[in-house]
């Protein structure tokens, strides 16, 4: 596998892996017992570099190639879904939309504060009737003498409901097109915004050391300067967001099965049944093996497309690919790591229980499984 890693690659995992254990392990269990949103440890990842990793240093970002921010995401996966989901969603929904397609002042305004880790950003597209069907926008932006009033709600949206949030992209209808459809147009909220409401979510089965919350927009007013690109762009520029972030989704489930199936050998290989290590029964053997080979099979082929990426191809199609394969081998190698561990591994004590649990989200957010499964057969002429 280092034959697709250059000595920089080797370099981040390095460096994360062992940021990850000495700062992020030690925290994991106590943060998700009490779904408590750790402003230190964000800092911290801020300082590491986790933010803006592959943003132009013109901006504050550091510059680096996609495959750095995959190997960078699987290695704090193996560790925590929960500040992996804070790293992810900030580099690439939540700064995406600003960087590709923001104005020269917003881009200077914004990116240099969301690149340290100062400043966290949010992504306003789901909403309670608008989850796979992303143009069933009902949020509406009403056009003013002064620029713009938004009006609607957003759920289950990552980084807005904590003391580091700066705001979020909020997609909202605009008009309607000759074609019928909705006309949907993107516009800068930032937090403290008049009207602006955001409601923290608990009671969540993953990532629950996450910042997930409820948003709410009643008469919000913004300038003309607020929007993003073009009036009825919106959806375009949110799509183009989600392929990437799809990329550092697809390295969560590479890494939350790498670090399950890491603690499942060794458990295996410590516990006896029958006078012997369970890794000496060939049942246990076998579903390692298969385990290691969907784990090397994936990381093969994510880290392809990330290169794809970086060469300036199309990618939608294979970020599909990666997302909708990564993803469910994660839900395939921590079952059989639950498995192996039998009841040790229900119990919270166990960090593989948590791995299970953080990788559950990953068919579903930044488009579910059956929605990657849309895009490809779109993409091979279905």
């Amino acid at each position: 596998m280092d034959m697709l890693l250059n000595e920089e690659h080797l370099m981040v995992r390095e460096s994360i892996r062992r940021f990850a254990e000495e700062e992020i392990k030690p925290l994991a269990q106590e943060l998700d017992a009490k779904e408590e949103f750790s402003v230190e440890l964000t800092q911290k990842m801020g300082e590491m570099g986790l933010f803006g990793m592959t943003i132009d240093p013109a901006y504050g970002g550091h510059g680096m190639d996609t495959l750095s921010y995959v190997v960078a995401m699987e290695e704090v996966s193996r560790i925590d879904g929960s500040q992996a989901a804070t790293i992810t969603a900030h580099n690439s929904i939540g700064i995406g939309p600003i960087y590709l397609f923001g104005t020269e002042e917003q881009k200077q305004k914004y990116l240099p504060k969301m690149c340290t880790g100062e400043m966290l950003w949010g992504f306003g597209l789901t909403e309670p009737n608008a989850g796979s069907d992303s143009r069933a926008t009902e949020t509406v932006a009403k056009k003013t003498n002064e620029g713009w009033e938004i009006s609607g709600s957003k759920i289950f949206i990552t980084n807005v409901a904590n003391e580091l949030s700066g705001g979020l992209t909020v997609q909202a209808k605009t008009g309607t097109n000759e074609d019928g459809s909705p006309e949907l147009t993107c516009f800068i909220v930032e937090a403290g915004t008049p009207g602006l409401t955001v409601k923290p979510m608990h009671g969540k089965l993953m990532w629950r050391a996450s910042d997930t919350a409820e948003v709410y927009l009643d008469s919000v007013k913004v300038t003309d300067d607020a929007m993003i690109g073009k009036q009825g762009d919106g959806s375009k520029q949110m799509l183009t967001a989600l392929d990437y972030g799809r990329l550092g989704i697809a390295a969560m489930g590479l890494g939350h099965a790498q670090g399950a199936y890491e603690l499942a050998l060794a458990y295996a290989q410590e516990r006896k049944q029958f006078g012997k290590p369970l890794s000496k029964h060939q049942a246990i053997a076998f579903k390692l093996a298969d385990m290691a080979t969907e784990i090397d099979l994936a990381r093969t082929y994510l880290y392809n497309v990330a290169k794809l990426r970086d060469s300036g191809a199309k990618y939608s199609k294979q970020a599909a690919m990666a997302k909708l394969y990564c993803t469910e081998m994660a839900g395939r190698v921590t079952d059989a790591a639950i498995q192996i561990h039998g009841g040790y591994g229900l119990m919270r004590e166990y960090d593989v229980e948590r791995l299970w649990r953080d990788q559950r989200i990953l068919q579903i957010g930044e488009g579910t499984s059956e929605v990657q499964r849309i895009v490809i057969s779109r993409n091979i002429g279905c």
